[in-house]
Formats: structure tokens, C-alpha cells, sequence
């Protein structure tokens, strides 16, 4: 059934309806399939079972509901370019205070359109808030300035957060597990769970809470420096989470503002996110990605991208974001992800398709990891543009052939090696930590630096 006379109108500009304000508006990357309608047709109907309508016409549609009508106000069938325009009123809101959700912006956007039998694929690109739909999100409430503060840092340009993921990721029982942590924060900051790690057999929860903390207080002890860990409270169950974080800030205690929540955002989902938002809204909430690639991948032609789903953990509230290495480590990505971190930091942020004005909410900061370690850091940083970020090397730290503080230090050079516009061989050569990081990955320093092994002679031995 051809519905493009009612759910679509390409006579509408997207500057009247963003001028508008009463639009919540959606660029998709979208393919027909072959032997259905054509490209507007599968558009309007893509928008009708995104909103309003069905396959058919039905008895109980009146004025009011043609109202609310989803619309294709754009195409472009030749880059497979569709835009569709959903009115504010259409999202589902919470009953007890009235704020907005993530999960009816899904439900809509990606949800029964992602099976529709007229659709090759469709997959989110962008999408662009209007002010008062925006103001119904939580949005951050705490932010890398905290972090900063309990460093000892200054609130703005507080620079680097060299952090780590304690390896292997699995398989550690509570007290070698601690015996890391201690290790690493000899030379580092911030040291996470891996997605995995919880409440295992092998390693209960209490326990490695237990040695956690009496590895942070002797790590502070013996530095002189405030240390932070962010503890995996991703459960099925609310109950559960609340249940982790009260038992975690009240072991901590004095210390408790020295520790993040992390939650498995993807897998666990919006309530999840939500749920530590509001429940610990003074704990740095570090929203972790993990099983994103099922949807985001380049290779993935439905549900939505990398930068959509970043966009998405700002409005929830999540602290800080894996972004990825931007081509840079081991995970996909190109350098080009970097409009991802400026938009989930910035205040004024262009993407894809849509500039976003956030109207003051707090940024989101990009934690990076995955390959990374101190050689492809300057490269990164270049690229990026600034290093006020969280980096969790897991391989880049205890991969270091003179162990994990060796590499945390090696991390931290590599950041002063970039600030100082520095050339990285030259500048290891009285750096030994950064230089034994040349000996560590062979491999990269090859591959970045092809003449290290004669300039650096025995300052990398």
C-alpha cells in the first residue's frame, strides 16, 4: 500500500522544522528491497510503522492521530539517504516526573522498522534533538572535572587519565587481582573492570571489593597520590545493581568519591544506565559498550552507528563513553571518529548529518581503549586534537616489558612527549619508561617508527 500522501511531505525544509522546535529528526541510511515500492514508498511506510500507522488503513485513526504522523521530509535515493521528521509528542514520558526515555526514542526510531519485509536494511546515522525535547533527558551529572578535582587537578584542561584494564580480563581470584591494581597505580590513575568481571566463583564480588580497597588506601599511601577504580555493576536486575553500588561506596568509604560505576550500557540497555544515573548520581557513570558492534559496525546495515549510540549515552547521563581509538588501536574506527568525541564533549557539535546545540547539559568524556599503548598515543592525540580524556590500555600497560607501573609511566610520557611537540624517538632517548616501550611492541615501533633501533641504540634496552 503506497502511504507516501500521508507519511510524507518533502515540501517541508529541515530548517522550518528545526526553527520549528517540535521534531525529533532521524537521517537513516535505508534500501528498498527489491520488487516492493519504490524508494519514497518504502520511506513512508518505514515512517508510518514508526509511528502511527500499519499496513492497512484502520477504523480508529482520526484528526488528532494524522497529527502525530511520523514524516519523510527528505530523500536521496541515490546515496540511499532518507530523513524522517518524529513529533516530539510521540515519544513515551516517565509518570512520575515526567522525563524523557531513551527506550520509546529506540522503540520508534529502530524498532519494528528493522524487520519490515519491504526493507533491505535501514540504519541510524544521526539524529537531531529539538530544545524541549532535550531539556527532558537526565544528561550527565557527574563529569571527567570530578575526577579531576579528586586528582588534584585543575577542573579545566586537567589533561590526561592514564588508566588501565587489569588483565586477563578473566580468570584472576580477588587477591592477584588486587596485587594488579596495586602494581598498576604505582604509575597510573584509574584502573577499570573489564566488561566481564562481576560476581564469578572464582572471584567473588565482596572479596575483590575488599582487596581493591586495601590496594587503593597502600597505592595512595606509597604515592602520595589519589587513585581511581571503576567497578562493574552491570545486573538483569535493579535490586541487584543498587545492591553492588551501596556495598562498594560503604566499604570505600572516605574513598568513595574515588570510584566510577561502570555499566555494560548495550547489553544491559537503557534501564540499567538510568538505574545508576539516578540512584548514584554522585558516582562518575562509565558506560561501557560492549556487544555495540553487533548493531554499529561499519558491516552492520540496520540499527545505528558508533556515533549515534554515543549521542544516545549523553542524553541518559553516562559520565564518560568508550569512543573507540579512531582508527588508532585495535577496534575498528578512523580517524574521522573524532566528531564523535567533539559531540559528546562540546556544547556546539557537528555531525553527519545534524549540528546539535546541548544548551548547557554536561559533556559525556570519551574513554578510549582497545590496542592502544604509548606509541600510537602522540599519533591519537594529534589527531584529536586535545588528551582531556580517560585511556584504558590494558595490553599498552602491563604488555610493558618492565611491568604494569613501568607502563602506566610509559602512558604518561607519551602525553608529555606530544604536549611538548617532541619527536617521540628523540624524545625517548631521556625518557626510559617511553623508551622501553619501543622494546615492548616491536611491532608498532616498526611499523611508526622505521629507524628507532639505530637512533635509540641501549636507551631501549
Amino acid at each position: 500500500m503506497d502511504q507516501s500522501d500521508r507519511y510524507a511531505n518533502l515540501n517541508l525544509t529541515e530548517q522550518q522544522l528545526i526553527e520549528g522546535g517540535r521534531h525529533v529528526l532521524v537521517a537513516y541510511v535505508m534500501k528498498p528491497k527489491e520488487g516492493f515500492g519504490n524508494y519514497l514508498q518504502t520511506a513512508a511506510h518505514f515512517a508510518a510503522e514508526s509511528s502511527t500507522g500499519t499496513n492497512v488503513e484502520v477504523s480508529t485513526t482520526d484528526d488528532f492521530t494524522r497529527g502525530v504522523d511520523a514524516l519523510v521530509y527528505e530523500i536521496d535515493e541515490a546515496k540511499q539517504i532518507m530523513k524522517i521528521a518524529y513529533p516530539i509528542e510521540l515519544f513515551d514520558r516517565n509518570v512520575i516526573d515526567g522525563r524523557a526515555m531513551i527506550a520509546s526514542f529506540l522503540t520508534l526510531t529502530i524498532g519494528n522498522n528493522q524487520g519490515m519485509g519491504d526493507v533491505e536494511y535501514g540504519k541510524m546515522h544521526d539524529f537531531y534533538v529539538p530544545p524541549a525535547y532535550l531539556k527532558l533527558f537526565d544528561g550527565p551529572s557527574t563529569t571527567i572535572k570530578d575526577l579531576w578535582r579528586v586528582l588534584g587537578r585543575p577542573v579545566v584542561n586537567g589533561g590526561f587519565i592514564v588508566g588501565t584494564i587489569i588483565k586477563p580480563k578473566l580468570g584472576l581470584r580477588p587477591q592477584p587481582f588486587a596485587n594488579a591494581c596495586y602494581d598498576f597505580w604505582l604509575g597510573g590513575d584509574f584502573i577499570k573492570n573489564d566488561e566481564p568481571q562481576g560476581n564469578q566463583v572464582f572471584a567473588p564480588f565482596k572479596e575483590t571489593v575488599r582487596a581493591v580497597n586495601d590496594a587503593m588506601i597502600r597505592a595512595q599511601d606509597k604515592t602520595g597520590e589519589a587513585k581511581l577504580f571503576s567497578f562493574n555493576i552491570t545486573a538483569d536486575d535493579h535490586y541487584e545493581m543498587v545492591a553492588r553500588g551501596e556495598y562498594i561506596l560503604e566499604t570505600f568509604g572516605e574513598n568513595a568519591d574515588h570510584i566510577a560505576f561502570l555499566v555494560d550500557g548495550y547489553v544491559a540497555g537503557p534501564a540499567a544506565i538510568t538505574t545508576a544515573r539516578r540512584r548514584f548520581p554522585k558516582q562518575y557513570l562509565h558506560y561501557h559498550r560492549a556487544g555495540h558492534g553487533a548493531v554499529t559496525s561499519p558491516n552492520s546495515k540496520r540499527g545505528y552507528s558508533a556515533f549515534v549510540l554515543s549521542k544516545m549515552a549523553r542524553l541518559q547521563g553516562a559520565s564518560g563513553i568508550h569512543t573507540g581509538t579512531m582508527g588508532y588501536g585495535k577496534m575498528e574506527g578512523e580517524a574521522a571518529d573524532k566528531a564523535m568525541a567533539y559531540m559528546i564533549t562540546e556544547d556546539s557539535a557537528d555531525g553527519p548529518f545534524y549540528h546539535q546545540e546541548w544548551l548547557g547539559m554536561n559533556p559525556t568524556t570519551p574513554i578510549i581503549s582497545g590496542g592502544m599503548n604509548a606509541l600510537r598515543m602522540p599519533g591519537f592525540f594529534t589527531n584529536l586534537g586535545h588528551s582531556n580524556l580517560i585511556m584504558t590500555a590494558g595490553g599498552g600497560a602491563f604488555g610493558h616489558i618492565d611491568g604494569g607501573a613501568a607502563g602506566a609511566r610509559s602512558l604518561r610520557q607519551a602525553e608529555q612527549c606530544w604536549k611538548s611537540g617532541a619527536d617521540p624517538v628523540e624524545f625517548a632517548k631521556d625518557h626510559h619508561e617511553f623508551a622501553r616501550a619501543f622494546e615492548s611492541f616491536p611491532h608498532d615501533a616498526d611499523a611508526l617508527f622505521p629507524h628507532w633501533r639505530a637512533k635509540l641504540g641501549t636507551k631501549a634496552a
